[in-house]
Formats: structure tokens, C-alpha cells, sequence
């Protein structure tokens, strides 16, 4: 068992560190949970990305937390065969000890009231309402859950890099009373315009009817938009048909492909080109001669090499992406921008500073152990202390895997719970901040009260008062903040590439940044979703305005929450002067089990060297948050 257990562990590239002491807990593991090595192994790969751990080697100081995570999983599986089950813990002790005789005189049933709440007409309180079985409480939580147990909120230390930034101490604001908060709470900067760009997804809009004829036309246009910018740069010649035997060199471009099922490798690599090239045909492609590269199926690239027998194509030269000079958008379907300040169209543009604040948070929204949704809260008070002008904040709001939702035991609809527990708390956070905050929400897929698709529309937000204050986009969504454009997207784009990624670094040794090299691959492609086929949980519809996942002109600033580790990333492009920077963010989650998760803060002024951002943690232990600069 010992060697199994180790063969499993290198079939997916990790190697034990202290490996005598390892395999022994690893069998003992197997035989207390009735484990193979296999599945033990594939629990170990679901603990290593939820931790999100670095490097390839199984540490013996994670065997602990990977035993925790062996007895959730076993209690999460006698749910599942008994869900009417309930399994006493301190939780229970401690609920029962903190709630007086007043809370149990709650439970008694009273009249029925009326449950239908108008959301805009009623002023929300400052507490959060009752919903359901008790999912969120409307006096102060006294049940004791992981979340809720922090006593510091948040422990600041600021590492200044290209900005002057006076330092806060938040300490002082939760010491205080409310009073003396909105008394010495910092005023807001002035408020930033907003632009929108409609893509053609309309809240409503009618999707599942996908044909082959569409897919077809979506990829054969992307290669051929493709093809016609690299020669329209000047730097390429026209592309050729790579199917055709010839002993000269010659320029192809086409899609990466896999001959099979499975993952890219050496010998399975394909590629096709377009109907106007070679009739859509495809050929073997051969890159043992290139140094370096990074490829993954769907991407759109430019090789330069020779196919002198007509069934392989040896690169010389591998080109993944569009010169910057060159008009890597033709025949682009025009984007309708919507300004949403009356006064921004007649304001000259070019007296508007390219300066903006924000937050910048992903769900979920909500720890998994209740639906009390207190890393929003927490997260609202620090915007509430900070005031950016903008709050960006991405689903899952009301998120399809969290336990209680998958169950089905909530006592109402999914689109009641968001409204209440999500709309309410926002608006009343704006109403508290006045009008220089701006609200942006963009859905996800996760989310159980929207339209599972993607491209996937907006949110259909009827808040009158406010709908200048709290804007719902797309996903993916690009809008204009102070003339600073911003692109996001709520798919966790960089978690599928790096699943199908096939690279290879330089012989020299020069190390490559993975997480900037995945970033720069969804700037080179122009697309929001370069992967094809897609993964198997994203239900991607061409028929639906497929210009909506393009990308025609570098954005100043691009948003990617995924499950991988946080970032934040300055991307290159080009060289010389016709070199642009985007600012790449990945904020995490914003709740990761049953504690807080992470965020991220920006100040912007005009260029990524003029700049100040940051990822603001909590700690796993203490619940505390720090913030660390980039």
C-alpha cells in the first residue's frame, strides 16, 4: 500500500517531503475511512487547492489539517445517506448558553404576517432582517460561528509603494461609538463618472438555442480576425494553407486543437485553420524546435515552420498574440456605451483625470456553516470607513454549492433571499455614503437565482433611486470609470487554462510567473474565454451576442477572481513605445469555508506606476485581516 499511495502521489506531480513519516499516517488514513489510495490521493488534490498551498511537495505539517479535512468529508457523506441527521457539537452547547429565556420566547408561533416586503419602499434597519429557519438574525449574533468569533475586524500595515498613503488605524473606528464613526469617518473623493458598454446581453434574454452553426462561426471567426490583424501589422506575411506539403518556410494560423480525449502532450497537439486557408482542415503540429512556449486548446496563434511531407507541421516560430499597431478587432461589431451621469457626455473628456478608488471583492459572500452573510457586512463597514468611489463586487451572491442552498432548506425563493440579504445591505450602504459610491455587481454562473449561461446578462435590479448608485453588468462586463477601463470577468478563466496548459520554460532556467503567464494569455487571445472546448461546468452559449466575450482594446485594468491564490499583476505588452500595462486583480474569495477570506483594494492615478493596491487577507486562525501591498 505504501508504494501505491507514493505512485499516486507522482501520477499528479507531488513528492513527499519526510516520506517514511507521511506514508504511514497516509495508510492509516486508508484504513480508519476506508480509503484507497487513489481516492485518498484525490482527496489530497481537493485539500491542496481549498488550502491553496504552494509548491509540489506534500509537507508533513499539513497531515493534521488534512485529516480535518478526511472527517469533513466523512460527516458531509452520512449527511447524504441520512440528511435528517444532526450531529451535536460545542456550536449547540454554545447557542443554547448564550440565548436567554427572551430568544426562547421568539420561537412561539404568532400570527402569520404578510411575507411580501417591498424592497425599495421601506428604509432598511440597521440590523440585518430575519430570513427563514434562522439563517440571518435580526438581534446581534450571539451564536457563536467561526466567522463571527473575530474580535479584531481588521489589522492594517500598509507597505507604501508608489503612492503617498496616510495610515489608518481601523482599531479606533471599532472602539468608538456610531457617532463619533460618522463624525471622523474620512470624506469621500469626488464622484467618478461611470460609462457601461452594452454587449448585446439584455436582462430577459432568450438563450439554449446553441447550434453547431453558431459554434462553427464563432471560432472560424476568431481565427480569421485573427489572421487578418497579423498581416494587416505589416510584420507578417499573408498566412498560407499548412496542410500542403512545401520545403520553404511559411506562416499558419489556426487553433489549437487535441487529436483525442484528455490533455494536451508532445504527440497530440493539432492545428486547424480557417475554411478560407485550407477548408478548415487540420494537421499535426511539431514544437520539440521552440525553447519556450505556452499553449492550451482553443488558443489562436501564428506559427512559422515548414510541412515537407504534408502531415506535419515543424514550427520554427510560435506567435501568440496580436502586434498592438496592428487592428486586432476587424469587422468588430461596435459596443453601445451608456453613460450614467447626465453630465458626462457634454463634459469635455479631456479634463477628466484617469483616478479612481475601489474595492474589489468575489464571492461567496456568505461562510459555509450559516447564511448570515457576515463577510459582506464586514466587508461593507470597511467600505463604509474607506469610501471608494467604487464597491465592485462579483457573484456568486447566492451561491448554487453552499450547503444550505444545495439542501433546499431555506424557507423561500433564491431571488427573495438575494433581495433581501444582498439589495437591502447595499442600499443601505449607499444611502449611508452618499452619492460618491458607486455600486457594480456582476453575476456569476454559481448564482441560484439568476440565468445559468455565459455570456451571462445582467442582473434585472429595479431600484429607481438608486439606479445610478447601484449598477449591475454582464458577465463578462467592461465599463469606464474616469475614463479608466475596466474589464471582468466572473469565470474562473485561470483555473481552466492552467488545468490544460502544456508549457515549456527556457533551457536556461529563467523563471516564469505562472499566474502572470495565465493572465497575459487571455489579453494576447482578445478574449474573456479563450479556451475551447470549454470545461464541462460552463454552459457557454454562441448564439448569445458572442462579441460579448471579446476583447477590443487592452483594458487598463482586468478582473479575474478565481480559486487559484490572489494576485495582483502588472501585464507587459509589446515593446518599446508601443508597450501597454494592464493591471491584473485576482481578489480571491471573499469567504472560503467557514472563516473570512480576501479582497483587494486599489488606488489608481493614471498608470500602474502611479498606484497603490493591495490584498487585504484574513487570517485562517486568528480571523484577523492584513493587508499586503503591491
Amino acid at each position: 500500500m505504501e508504494e501505491e499511495i507514493k505512485a499516486e502521489f507522482n501520477k499528479i506531480g507531488f513528492a513527499l517531503d519526510d516520506e517514511e513519516e507521511i506514508l504511514k499516517k497516509c495508510i492509516t488514513f486508508c484504513i480508519n475511512y476506508n480509503l484507497k489510495p487513489s481516492e485518498l490521493v484525490s482527496s489530497w488534490e481537493v485539500y491542496y487547492l481549498n488550502r491553496q498551498l504552494d509548491g509540489s511537495t506534500v509537507q508533513n505539517a499539513e497531515m493534521d489539517g488534512f485529516l480535518l479535512h478526511l472527517q469533513n468529508e466523512q460527516k458531509d457523506a452520512v449527511f447524504k445517506e441520512e440528511p435528517n441527521l444532526h450531529i451535536y457539537s460545542s456550536k449547540d452547547v454554545d447557542m443554547i448558553l448564550n440565548y436567554g429565556e427572551e430568544d426562547l420566547k421568539e420561537e412561539i408561533p404568532g400570527t402569520p404576517t404578510d411575507k411580501s416586503l417591498k424592497l425599495y419602499s421601506d428604509p432598511f434597519d440597521s440590523t440585518p432582517k430575519s430570513y427563514g429557519n434562522g439563517y440571518s438574525s435580526g438581534k446581534p449574533s450571539k451564536l457563536v460561528t467561526p466567522f463571527g468569533r473575530r474580535s479584531d475586524k481588521f489589522e492594517v500595515k500598509f507597505n507604501i509603494v508608489n503612492l503617498s498613503v496616510v495610515e489608518n488605524n481601523d482599531d479606533e473606528h471599532d472602539n468608538g461609538n456610531l457617532e463619533d464613526e460618522i463624525i471622523k469617518r474620512a470624506q469621500p473623493c469626488k464622484r467618478c463618472s461611470l460609462m457601461v458598454h452594452e454587449l448585446g446581453l439584455d436582462p430577459g434574454c432568450r438563450f439554449m438555442y446553441d447550434r453547431i452553426e453558431d459554434r462553427f462561426n464563432a471560432l472560424e471567426n476568431r481565427i480569421r480576425k485573427h489572421a487578418t490583424a497579423l498581416f494587416a501589422s505589416g510584420l507578417y506575411e499573408e498566412p498560407m494553407d499548412p496542410t500542403v506539403a512545401s520545403q520553404r518556410n511559411i506562416l499558419a494560423v489556426g487553433m489549437i486543437c487535441c487529436d483525442g480525449e484528455g490533455r494536451l502532450n508532445e504527440n497530440s497537439i493539432m492545428l486547424q485553420s480557417s475554411v478560407q486557408h485550407s477548408g478548415g482542415r487540420n494537421v499535426r503540429l511539431d514544437l520539440h524546435n521552440l525553447n519556450q512556449f505556452s499553449i492550451f486548446p482553443g488558443q489562436i496563434v501564428a506559427i512559422e515552420g515548414q510541412n515537407p511531407s504534408g502531415h506535419c507541421l515543424i514550427a520554427s516560430k510560435l506567435v501568440d498574440s496580436v502586434p498592438l499597431s496592428a487592428p486586432a478587432a476587424v469587422n468588430q461589431h461596435p459596443t453601445k456605451k451608456q453613460a450614467l451621469d447626465q453630465d458626462v457626455e457634454s463634459t469635455d473628456s479631456s479634463y477628466v483625470q484617469k483616478e479612481i478608488s475601489a474595492l474589489i471583492a468575489s464571492g461567496p459572500f456568505t461562510t459555509t456553516d450559516n447564511l448570515l452573510f457576515e463577510p459582506l457586512t464586514e466587508l461593507l463597514a470597511y467600505a463604509g470607513r474607506k469610501l471608494p468611489q467604487l464597491l465592485i463586487l462579483m457573484g456568486p451572491f447566492v451561491d448554487s454549492e453552499h450547503p444550505e442552498i444545495k439542501k433546499g432548506t431555506i424557507d423561500g425563493s433564491f431571488d427573495e433571499l438575494f433581495r433581501l440579504e444582498i439589495l437591502r445591505r447595499l442600499q443601505d450602504h449607499v444611502e449611508y455614503t452618499g452619492t460618491y459610491v458607486r455600486v457594480i455587481l456582476v453575476p456569476s454562473i454559481q448564482d441560484a437565482q439568476h440565468d445559468y449561461v455565459f455570456p451571462q446578462p445582467a442582473f434585472d435590479i429595479h431600484s429607481p433611486n438608486l439606479k445610478d448608485q447601484i449598477v449591475s453588468l454582464s458577465n463578462p462586463g467592461i465599463f469606464e470609470a474616469n475614463q479608466v477601463k475596466v474589464g471582468c470577468c466572473s469565470v474562473d478563466i485561470l483555473k481552466q487554462i492552467s488545468r490544460e496548459e502544456m508549457s515549456r520554460n527556457p533551457a536556461d532556467g529563467t523563471p516564469s510567473d505562472r499566474m502572470s503567464r495565465l493572465a497575459n494569455h487571455i489579453i494576447s487571445q482578445r478574449s474573456f474565454y479563450p479556451l475551447y472546448p470549454p470545461a464541462e461546468d460552463i454552459p457557454l452559449d454562441f448564439s448569445l451576442a458572442p462579441e460579448a466575450l471579446n476583447i477590443t482594446s487592452i483594458p487598463d485594468i482586468l478582473i479575474l477572481p478565481s480559486d487559484m491564490k490572489y494576485f495582483i499583476k502588472v501585464l507587459s505588452l509589446g515593446e518599446g513605445e508601443e508597450q501597454r500595462k494592464c493591471i491584473c486583480i485576482n481578489p480571491g474569495r471573499l469567504a472560503k469555508g467557514e472563516g473570512g477570506g480576501t479582497f483587494a483594494e486599489l488606488n489608481y492615478q493614471g498608470s500602474p506606476d502611479k498606484m497603490n493596491a493591495s490584498i487585504i487577507v484574513g487570517s485562517e486562525n486568528s480571523l484577523q485581516y492584513k493587508i499586503s501591498a503591491y
